[in-house]
């Protein structure tokens, strides 16, 4: 019994150990880029040893596909998570699929820089490029049911939903941009999600209430 409690305490150690670093590295990356991120800047923000860096990751690769891994986990987690607290109606389920964009835990500044940081990669880096089309993936694939639903118990008549998937989604990372390049100067979180929902309602007349 005793061997199980301190096995189980050091592999909770390790994963908290890996949280920091991967923390840390967020950090860094939202302030310094992935090219100018460095293994010492990562220990420095972590306050912890760069040894200790390369004991949990063995190099600054490494470190970088947890942390994409990492906030691509966090970002469907949070999704998941406020469809499960939504109401059953399409409608519902759809506001909170799309809201849930702009909350404070995905949408916060360094999330959203690490991000573009990553995509800014896709395209020389495979791990990435896979990663962050996963996670447009299923997104996509809940919002195209959800639409269909409500599409069919409103009566809509809506030509293209591929076009109408693909607009949501690239409006949604549009504003996640907005948010960034403005700071919190301009485009704030609460903001952009309005922008959304007025969307909807313009999509979606019939349930605009659900959108307010």
């Amino acid at each position: 019994m005793t061997v199980q409690r301190k096995t189980g305490s050091r592999r909770a150690g390790k994963e908290y150990r890996k949280r920091q670093l991967i923390e840390a590295a967020i950090d860094s990356i939202a302030k310094r880029g992935l090219g100018d991120t460095t293994l010492s800047h990562v220990a420095k923000t972590a306050g912890l040893s760069q040894g200790i860096i390369n004991l949990h990751f063995t190099s600054k690769e490494n470190l970088l596909n947890e942390t994409i891994h990492y906030v691509r986990s966090e970002y469907q987690e949070n999704w998941k998570a406020a469809l499960e607290k939504a109401s059953s109606e399409p409608a519902a389920k759809l506001a909170a699929l799309l809201k849930s964009d702009y909350h404070r835990k995905v949408a916060d500044v360094k999330k959203l820089a690490v991000w573009f940081a990553f995509w800014g990669e896709a395209k020389s880096r495979p791990v990435y490029k896979k990663i962050s089309q996963e996670r447009v993936a299923d997104y996509s694939e809940v919002l195209e049911e959800t639409l269909i639903a409500l599409i069919e118990e409103g009566q809509y008549k809506i030509d293209d939903l591929d076009a109408l998937i693909g607009g949501i989604v690239a409006m949604a990372d549009g504003l996640w941009l907005n948010i960034l390049i403005s700071s919190g100067k301009g485009l704030k979180r609460s903001d952009a999600e309005n922008i959304m929902m007025q969307y909807l309602c313009q999509i979606f007349p019939k349930h605009k209430e659900f959108f307010n």
